[in-house]
């Protein structure tokens, strides 16, 4: 599965009934919720990065991936809008992209 699969079946089950689907139940309660998950997530995945558990900082960051993607749909941010600002980077030294960022 690709990211660009997820997202598409994120988009499909958000039509669902909060019942019948997690990503419908997460999305009806909001953005700030869906961001409060992703935040959880991401936390739970820096932790099994530091234990070292790579069995479980796989499954992490599955669900890591598939709440940013929620928190995504939750504000209406296209994949494709991610995917081309990560391609408008390219190229350039982290460092230098972050830098610009500071200036602008």
């Amino acid at each position: 599965m690709t990211l660009d699969d997820l997202a598409a079946v994120i988009a499909t089950r958000s039509t669902a009934e909060a019942s019948e689907s997690w990503t419908a139940k997460l999305l009806a309660q909001g953005p700030a919720k869906c961001a409060e998950k992703f935040g959880e997530e991401a936390v739970e995945a820096v932790i099994e990065a530091v234990r070292g558990d790579k069995a479980a900082l796989t499954n992490e960051a599955a669900d890591v991936l598939f709440h940013l993607l929620v928190m995504l749909k939750s504000r209406d941010v296209a994949l494709d809008d991610v995917m081309a600002e990560l391609a408008r980077r390219q190229g350039t030294s982290g460092l230098a992209e972050k830098a610009a960022r500071k200036k602008g």
